[in-house]
């Protein structure tokens, strides 16, 4: 005996018979296989004797440029007297101005336009 597919009819002679098994739940604490480089008992594998690791050339030169512009910041990269300024016109209520507000909409629409 056929039975019509749940999901409608089949194409090219298929036939589907439905859902055959239905399974229960399952504890979130199932015993699971251990990650790749885990042992079993949960505790890291040592590397061994032999293991060196190898930094190319770009990824040298990332880390210098990542050094560098940190180095900036703390040399004076940030104009520390501009900063306090913003934030006391912010903290006063005079720092958007409707000249300020129409310069930044030009710009807006220049670039969208």
């Amino acid at each position: 005996m056929q039975l019509p597919s749940p999901i409608g009819p089949s194409s090219g002679g298929i036939t589907s018979s439905g859902i055959t098994k239905i399974h229960g739940p399952h504890g979130i604490n199932a015993p699971h296989a251990p990650f790749r480089g885990q042992a079993a008992d949960g505790a890291a594998k040592t590397p061994a004797a032999g293991d060196s690791v190898t930094i190319s050339p770009a990824a040298e030169a990332a880390i210098h440029a990542a050094e560098g512009a940190a180095q900036a910041n703390q040399s004076g990269g940030v104009r520390q007297d501009l900063v306090n300024q913003i934030r006391a016109e912010i903290a006063a209520g005079t720092y958007e101005t409707p000249e300020k507000l129409d310069v930044a909409l030009d710009r807006l629409l220049d670039e969208v336009g």
